[in-house]
């Protein structure tokens, strides 16, 4: 064994039952709580799981505070969110790949998102390369929200995939998530506007962490950007293919960016000394 697993909770109670039963090939399980206010960290414990908990600030803090903080048994670490399961094929190739002398500082695996019982094959951005595999000192984060994982050496990409149930809570448990996120992105997008944009320069970039941020901080200088993502999700990336499911994502996806921009005006407002 080679491999040690980290896990975030935050009242997850749901889902870390079968998230740790698909895991219990490791024996160095660490679930990271969040101060849960249910039953997840005495779940966790009871499947053997270590029980780390740290009140939540924004997400590249929490995931640098783990890195830094967490002795965890093995050099590798495979990182989960509790709503995310690991099938038997990603288990078998993560073992085979998370060597001690392999030359790799990281991988990059593929997630498959899933709502009203069907993968979102087309209505969102498929295939993300997450870096989701390290080795813990080679690691940092940076963002507040959907944080850039940084990684000190190179990075090599597996086959297979972690599924992702987002919607396991209930929609209403997306909406209020991502009312949350959307006050870090404002923030991130107040930041950004201010600076001198560097996207241009690293668009093209071989790298796809580092073009996904410069892609993302480009998304975020454009115009009527809700619409533009509903257009993009359910046309251009043909999520009308995966019915009302595709539908129903691609117009959340909008609703959220609208909050996001709604958001970013009050806060720009506010600096300007303007009425909000």
């Amino acid at each position: 064994m080679s491999v040690s697993v980290l896990v975030l909770t935050l009242n997850e109670e749901i889902n870390i039952g079968a998230c740790l039963d698909d895991l219990s090939w490791s024996n160095d399980i660490v679930v990271l709580d969040s101060i849960s206010k249910d039953a997840t960290a005495k779940m966790a414990a009871a499947r053997g799981a270590r029980v780390v908990q740290r009140p939540f600030d924004n997400w590249s803090s929490h995931q640098n505070w783990a890195m830094q903080s967490i002795a965890f048994r093995h050099p590798w670490v495979l990182y989960l969110d509790a709503d995310e399961r690991c099938t038997g094929g990603l288990r078998d190739e993560v073992l085979r790949n998370a060597t001690e002398n392999s030359p790799q500082s990281a991988f990059q695996i593929r997630r498959k998102d899933f709502y009203m019982g069907r993968w979102l094959k087309h209505a969102q951005l498929y295939p993300t390369w997450l870096i989701r595999l390290f080795r813990p000192d080679k690691i940092r984060y940076e963002r507040l929200v959907n944080p850039v994982a940084i990684v000190d050496g190179p990075v090599a990409r597996l086959e297979e995939h972690i599924l992702h149930y987002p919607f396991s809570h209930g929609v209403s448990h997306w909406i209020a998530r991502h009312n949350n996120y959307s006050d870090l992105e404002s923030r991130e997008m107040l930041r950004l506007r201010e600076g001198t944009s560097q996207s241009g320069s690293r668009i093209l970039s071989s790298d796809p962490v580092e073009r996904r941020r410069a892609m993302k901080e480009l998304f975020f200088r454009l115009p009527a950007r809700p619409w533009l993502k509903f257009f993009y999700y359910y046309l251009c990336r043909r999520g009308f293919l995966d019915g009302k499911a595709g539908l129903t994502y691609a117009t959340l996806q909008a609703m959220y960016e609208y909050q996001i921009d709604c958001k970013y005006h009050e806060l720009l407002r506010r600096k300007q000394g303007l009425p909000v």
